[in-house]
């Protein structure tokens, strides 16, 4: 077994699927290299690969790291989208990481249940002011699904409700007829 460093927080995972250890490495290679040169896109783009690598490893401590990092960097460069986008994986994270917790210790996730959900709000807030409804479509449903699984079905309902209502418009309804595949041809 073969224990790697995260770059981002210097947590020790043992990782032990070679896939996964190829991945991994490729992905800190590719962080190395970011940080040398200080460009706010590969930082963001080399934090999620790490992330995502964690995500595998179900290292959700390492990842969830990671990503608030790659987020830091998306917010200097005011990468909307990808904050946008960071800020729902990292409440999907988050709240794998609370189940996580809740698995070892009963009563541990709440603090990253609360996290999950603040990160959930902060998406749903800026998703609101994008001039797409399509793209605000697929964050209130990630947004939804997460607090969902926090137990805050109220808030999760009425997102979804907001999903579905923005669906009906004639340019979303468009968009997500064009991208359906005809019946024949399921």
């Amino acid at each position: 077994m073969t224990v790697i460093a995260s770059a981002a927080m210097h947590f020790e995972h043992p990782v032990t699927d070679e896939a996964d250890r190829a991945a991994l490495r490729e992905a800190t290679a590719a962080l190395d290299e970011a940080e040398r040169e200080r460009r706010p896109i590969h930082m963001v783009q080399a934090l999620t690969a790490v992330a995502r690598c964690y995500r595998r490893l179900q290292a959700l401590a390492s990842a969830e790291a990671d990503l608030e990092a790659a987020l830091r960097w998306a917010r200097a460069a005011q990468l909307r989208d990808g904050e946008i986008e960071l800020l729902c994986d990292l409440a999907d994270v988050t709240v794998h990481r609370a189940w996580q917790d809740e698995a070892r210790q009963p009563g541990s996730g709440r603090a990253a249940r609360e996290r999950a959900r603040d990160h959930a709000f902060q998406a749903r807030n800026l998703a609101a002011r994008m001039a797409d409804p399509h793209a605000e479509v697929h964050v209130l449903l990630r947004v939804g699904d997460v607090l969902m699984r926090c137990g805050d079905h109220d808030d999760a309902e009425r997102i979804h409700a907001r999903a579905l209502s923005l669906m009906s418009l004639p340019e979303v309804t468009e968009i997500f007829d064009s991208q359906s595949m005809p019946l024949d041809e399921v």
